[in-house]
C-alpha cells in the first residue's frame, strides 16, 4: 500500500515536567528516530512539533496551530503540510492513505505491518485503527483515508475547528477497522513511571 505519514511529537509533555517526549531514548535511538523508522515505506513524512534538527533529508516539519492545541489539531496541521507541498509541486501525488502515529509508543513499529496486511485489499473501509492486547482503541496508532480524514477537518473547520477537540471526535464518522495489534505496540509514555516501566530513558526535569 502507497502511505504518507504524519508523526505527531509536539505536547507538552506536561507529566512529564516538560521533558520533551520525542528526545526520550529507547534502546539507543530517541523516540522520534522510533516513530521515524516505524514509519519506513512512506512516500513523505511530516513531523509535526518543534523542528528537533537532524531530521532525514525530505521529511517536512509542521505545527499546530495555536501551539499545543492538541493531537486532532496536530493531525489538520500535518495534512496541510502535504496540501503546500502539493501546491508547490505540482507533479507531486500523494498517497491515498496516511499513516497518523503519535512520537511516545517507542513498540509501534511493530504494529503498522498488521495495520497495513489488515487494510490491504479493503476497498471499502476508510481505515484502520490499533486495538491494544487489552481491548483499548489507539487512534494515534493508525491509518486512514487521505480523502476521508480531509473530510472530516474541513467538517470540523466549519463547526469551531479542531484546537484542544478529541481524536475520537475527528474520526467518528470513518468507516474503521479495529485491529488488535501485538501486545505492548500501543504503549505510550505520559509520565516518567511510563517511562521505567518500558525501559526509556531522559533527563529528569
Amino acid at each position: 500500500m502507497d502511505f504518507d505519514a504524519v508523526i505527531l511529537a509536539g505536547g507538552k509533555s506536561s507529566r512529564l515536567g516538560g521533558v520533551p517526549k520525542a528526545q526520550l531514548t529507547y534502546d539507543g535511538a530517541t523516540l522520534l528516530e522510533r516513530a521515524l523508522a516505524a514509519a519506513y515505506g512512506a512516500g513523505c513524512v511530516v513531523v509535526v512539533g518543534p523542528d528537533p534538527g537532524g531530521l532525514p533529508e525530505g521529511t517536512l516539519t509542521a505545527r499546530e496551530d495555536p501551539p499545543f492545541a492538541g493531537p486532532a489539531a496536530a493531525i489538520e496541521a500535518g495534512l496541510a503540510a502535504l496540501e503546500a507541498q502539493d501546491r508547490q509541486s505540482p507533479s507531486t501525488k500523494h498517497a491515498p492513505w496516511i499513516l497518523v502515529m503519535a512520537c511516545d509508543m517507542p513498540l509501534a513499529g511493530v504494529a503498522v505491518p498488521v495495520l497495513l496486511r489488515e487494510l490491504a485489499g479493503r476497498q471499502n473501509a476508510e481505515g484502520a485503527m490499533a486495538v491494544s492486547a487489552d481491548g483499548r482503541k489507539q487512534p494515534l496508532l493508525g491509518i486512514y483515508r487521505l480523502s476521508a480524514l480531509q473530510r472530516e477537518v474541513l467538517a470540523a473547520a466549519e463547526q469551531g475547528g479542531l484546537a484542544n477537540a478529541a481524536v475520537f471526535r475527528l474520526l467518528a464518522r470513518l468507516d474503521l477497522l479495529a485491529v488488535p495489534v501485538p501486545a505492548g505496540s500501543t504503549d505510550d509514555v505520559d509520565t516518567w513511571d511510563d517511562a521505567a516501566a518500558l525501559g526509556v530513558d531522559g533527563d529528569l526535569p
